[in-house]
Order: structure tokens, then sequence, then C-alpha cells
């Protein structure tokens, strides 16, 4: 997500009222009035859309929405508000106006080669290293930063090594521009600063548009990402934000540079923006070249001093401070005879007391975890459902005699989660304890049961001839509705034994007329074909007409004599076809056959497809059906000869 550096923006003079006070960027001053106009912009974006653009410094924010309301001429933020409300789609026209994404491949040229001579040598290590490198491009806009680190890694550590050891991270909030940077499509303009070199060997060219590499572009993977709001990357030797934090507030660059703190490999490198400094986290980061914003972790602590300063990352305080106090806090905590586990505000292991190490077989490698993948939070009891209601009714939730199977041995646990709260009361953690409850738990059992057993004894001596005839009772009802339950199984049985025989003999008959379709379809095929093959052979012109006087069958000969294809009169009205034969001549041949004569034939004057003359002897034969119904009309047409 990158921002464009120095932008200024006015509204015009019809809109601006004069004389009002502006700020130090031009963008005049809201009053009490338009703020809470503002106010209530954000409250429904956040409230609509889910992003919370408190973070973001308000003067540019406002001095954005200005210029979107300029783009529709819209004078008061109430009435955005309203346009907001009524055309959803603004929504994404705002949102890019908001964040502008301004990137191009390997902008700032001085900086990669300041990466290339200081970053690289340090996550090369020589051609025998074999760890992951893995990169995360914050604010990647449409990817072309991204891309940028996979062709300077990829020249520094070969195409082989590449795919097998780097992974790049490129994350954005914008996700139009997540899209535009997964397809790894540019126009030759876009491509203007890529060295020609670069270009030839990671670039396919169709025409104007060049395709990024695809055996590169697989370890790119592109995510939507909140700086603010979402969990940062883990485990990163290189993180690229660049031009991204100078456009949020001091508490909010505060946050983010903890996470980012978190995030970094000890050694690992930062690169930010021209305007973005670091001089308030000097325990957190240090120039490894100052003019070109490129900086290095320093030494962390451990694991659990790293989760507990992303977990103050909310506070404005820039810098935590690590006073040497942390033997005797392990000591203290470690001391502490019940299993104790303390985790920050998103559910990671922060510490873990000797009793619980050693009772649930966790160790310091552990510390950093989430509570969730790790077997105690379930066992011995679900764990999740607690920790949040402690956290969502900020109090003490306990669950009592907790059973517990550990090898061979059954002990029983109170669980008590507690929330944790600074000065301020704002969540910092969470902290569980497990109290062995075991002892007193026996000893309850043991009073329970000696009760029982005194109540039972009694109730023995007042009642037991009426328990006995009670319990007769009972059983003989159970033998019964057992036996009644036994019939009805029997019955319903035989009746699916019985309708799966019906099925099976329905299938059988389904398959035999099944087979029977199929044979009488080969031999309606082979009729057929025998009888086109009879049609065909015969030289003589054969039409046959159905009872509505359309044509069915069309012959060779057919053909020859008249000059129409088949096709052309398939299904047509016989008595309108144009040929050479008189066909208004035959019709009373015809009708006679439809009526009952089984022949009929008639001489006409006729001409040929060529033009010949001739006289034409047509015959006509009833076609008939098995049950000797007339289905229609056979011509038999033929040059007559005449005696000589």
């Amino acid at each position: 997500m990158y921002f464009p550096c120095g932008s200024r923006w006015r509204r015009p003079p019809d809109v601006e009222p004069r004389n009002r006070p502006t700020d130090c960027c031009g963008t005049r001053m809201a009053n009490p009035a338009e703020q809470a106009g503002f106010d209530r912009i954000l409250e429904h974006l956040q409230r609509s859309r889910g992003f919370d653009f408190n973070a973001y410094k308000r003067a540019s924010l406002m001095r954005r929405v200005l210029k979107r309301m300029h783009t529709l001429d819209v004078k008061t933020f109430e009435e955005y508000l309203d346009h907001l409300e009524v055309r959803p789609d603004e929504f994404l026209l705002l949102f890019n106006t908001i964040l502008i994404n301004v990137t191009s491949f390997f902008r700032d040229a001085e900086v990669w080669d300041s990466l290339r001579a200081t970053v690289l040598p340090s996550m090369n290590g020589g051609p025998s290293r074999s760890d992951r490198i893995r990169v995360w491009s914050a604010g990647c806009a449409s990817g072309q930063e991204a891309y940028s680190v996979a062709m300077m890694l990829a020249e520094e550590l070969g195409m082989d090594a590449f795919r097998t050891r780097v992974k790049i991270y490129a994350t954005d909030v914008d996700e139009e521009a997540l899209a535009e940077a997964r397809r790894a499509t540019y126009s030759s303009k876009h491509v203007a600063d890529v060295p020609p070199a670069l270009l030839e060997k990671y670039f396919d060219r169709n025409g104007d548009v060049y395709t990024f590499n695809r055996d590169l572009r697989r370890s790119v993977i592109f995510g939507r990402h909140d700086l603010i709001q979402d969990a940062p990357i883990s485990h990163v030797d290189l993180l690229l934000c660049r031009n991204t934090l100078m456009y949020f507030n001091s508490e909010a660059q505060a946050r983010i540079i903890a996470r980012f703190y978190y995030s970094v490999n000890p050694g690992g490198f930062l690169a930010l923006g021209r305007a973005e400094m670091l001089v308030s986290y000097a325990s957190m980061f240090q120039p490894a070249d100052l003019k070109r914003r490129i900086f290095k972790t320093v030494p962390k602590l451990s694991a659990r001093d790293r989760l507990m300063l992303l977990a103050q990352s909310h506070r404005e305080d820039h810098v935590p401070q690590y006073p040497d106090y942390g033997k005797l806090r392990d000591l203290a905590f470690d001391s502490a005879a019940d299993e104790q586990i303390v985790l920050d505000a998103t559910g990671h292991v922060m510490a873990i007391n000797a009793a619980a190490r050693r009772r649930f077989d966790l160790s310091s490698a552990d510390i950093g975890t989430r509570i969730q993948d790790l077997e105690l939070s379930y066992r011995p009891a679900e764990l999740r459902p607690a920790i949040d209601r402690a956290r969502e009714e900020r109090r003490e939730v306990s669950l009592t005699s907790v059973r517990w199977e550990h090898g061979n041995t059954v002990r029983f646990v109170d669980v008590i989660v507690s929330p944790l709260y600074d000065d301020d009361r704002q969540l910092l953690g969470t902290r569980i304890r497990f109290v062995d409850v075991t002892s007193v738990r026996s000893l309850q059992d043991e009073l329970r049961h000696s009760k029982q057993e005194v109540e039972t004894a009694y109730e023995e001596l007042q009642s037991t001839n009426e328990e006995l005839e009670t319990t007769n009772e009972e059983l003989q009802s159970t033998v019964e509705e057992l036996e009644t339950t036994n019939e009805e199984l029997q019955s319903t049985n035989e009746e699916l034994e019985t309708m799966n025989e019906e099925l099976q003999s329905t299938n059988e008959e389904l398959q035999t007329m099944n087979e029977e379709l199929r044979n009488r379809s080969t031999e309606l095929n082979s009729t057929n074909a025998f009888l086109e093959a009879v049609f065909t052979s015969l030289r003589s012109a054969v039409v046959v007409l159905d009872c509505e006087m359309r044509v069915q069958v069309w012959n060779a000969g057919a053909t020859n004599l008249w000059g129409l294809r088949p096709d052309e009169v398939r299904r047509a009205y016989f008595f309108g076809l144009d040929i050479g034969l008189p066909v208004n001549q035959l019709q009373q041949s015809i009708k006679d056959v439809l009526n009952g004569h089984a022949y009929r034939e008639t001489s006409v004057a006729a001409t040929s497809r060529t033009g010949k003359p001739f006289q034409c002897r047509v015959s006509a034969s009833a076609l008939t059906a098995l049950d000797a119904a007339i289905t229609g009309v056979i011509l038999l047409m033929e040059e007559q000869v005449r005696p000589s």
C-alpha cells in the first residue's frame, strides 16, 4: 500500500470558505460540526465494511475524503454519508482514493543497490547454505516491489536455489490491487525501469504485455493484511514497508513497529521509505544504511520478551524498556507450586513455570506457540472457551474437578483462568492455573460414598419388599417391551427382504426389457438399412408419401429424374413441388389408393431434369402397416417405352 509523498490538494474557491484556517499541508481545518460529520463517516466505514481508518493521520485522511467529495460535487460530510448509505459501490471508489497505490519496479534504484550490498550477503551465506529465506513486502500494491525482490534474489541465489529456499509474502489491504498483482501482467510503461537483461530473462512478452516468470511467481504469495488489526507474519529475514508508516499516526506507528520487531528474525532487515525514520526505536532497530532507510534488528532477549513487546504494542509508549529483573521474575514464577501458564492478548504462550513444564511435558521451545496448537488447550480440559469467557466477561473463570488421566494416574484439577490487566485496565493477557484437588476430591468422594451407604441401608430396611416388587414389575414390563420390539424388528426385516426380492425381480425384468429393446433397435436399424439399399438400388424413381401427402422417401432414381436431392424434399408437400412432373394430374390416383384401391397407374407427359420431354408412367401402390391399415402411398415413376 503506497501513498504519494508530498501530495497536496485543496478544495476549489467555490467549495472552500474564505479565511478558514488551514493546517501545515494546506488542508482547511474543519469546524466542530464538520469534525462530527467526518467522525460519522469513519464510524460508518468501520461498522459496514470492517475497516478502521482511525489509525491514519486525520489531516491526510480528511484531505482524501474531501477530494472524493469534490469529484461528486458533494458539499458536506452529511450529504456524503447519505451517498455512501444509498450507493454501496461508492465505498470501493473512496477506498481507492484513500489508498493510492504508487509503486514501480526497482523504485529508488540506490535503495536496491544498497540491499544487494548490505542485505544479500548475510541472507545468502554461500553456495552450501540451504535454509529458508522469508521476505515480507508489506503494502505491496500491484506487486512490482515483490517481483523486484524475487528477481534480485534469483540473480543472487540462482533459479534452483531460489525455488527451494525463497518464500515472499506480499500483502496489502486493497483487494483490487492484489488482484492486479496476482495476474502478474504489466504494460511496457510499467516495466520501463526493469533493466533490459532482467526484462528479457524474467518476463514473457506478448505484444505490449509483459508477464512475470511463472517459476518465480510460484514463490510469491499475495494476501490481504491489515497492519493494525491482523497478526504479523513471523520469522522474516527481510521486511519491506516503504512510504506507508508516514500516513499513520504516532500511536499506530508504534504498534506497527512493535509488530515488525516481532516479525523480523534476529539479524534481519527492515526497509522503509525516504520520509520514514526509526529514531525513537533504537532498542529494536539500528541503522544498516541510514541514508537509504535500511535498518537491522538489535539482539532480542528471548521469545517471551518479544511476545511481551507485541502484546504491549497498543500502548502509546514508543519503546518498552527492559530492566534487569528477568532472573528474579523467572525464579518467582517458577517457584509456584501450582502449574501456571501465561498467555498474551493474542493467545500466544508467554511463560510456563517449572511445575507446568514437568506436569504437561512442555519446554521453553513452546514459548511463543499459540495455545490452540498445544495439546494442553483441550486436555485435560477445553481451555479456549474458558479463555474467551474470561476476556469477554473480564472476570475469573473456573473449571472445577476436571478429570485428567496421565499415564496410569488419574488426577483431578481445578482450572482457573484469570485475565491480566495493566494500570489502565487494558487487557495484556491471561493466566491459567491448575490446582491439584485430587486429595480433596478423594475425601469428598469417600464422605459422599459413606453417606450414601448409610442412607441406602436405612432405605433398604424400610422398603426392601416394595423395591423388590417394583423391580420385578419393571423387569417384566421391560421384557415385554423387548419382546414387542423384537417382533417389530423381525416383521420389518421380513418386509425389507420381501421388498429386496421384488426390487431384484423388477431389476431383472428391466434388464430383459432393455435387452429386447436393444435387439429390436438392431433389427430396426438393419431393416432400415436394407430398405435404404433397396430404394437406392432401384433405377426407377421411387417416392413414398404419408397420408398428409408429405415426402418420406426420395430415392436416387428420383434425384436423377427430377433434379432434387432427398434433403431438399423430405417432409415437403408433394403437390407443392416444382418438378417436371405434373403432380396435380396424380391426385385422383393417389386418392383412390388411399381410399382402398390397391393399385393405380397413370401416364402423364413430363420433362426430365435435363429438359427432355417424355411420357412418364406413374404407378401408385398402397403403403400398409401390419394391421392392413393404409399409412401412405408408394409412387414408382419411369419412362414409358412406346411400342415400335
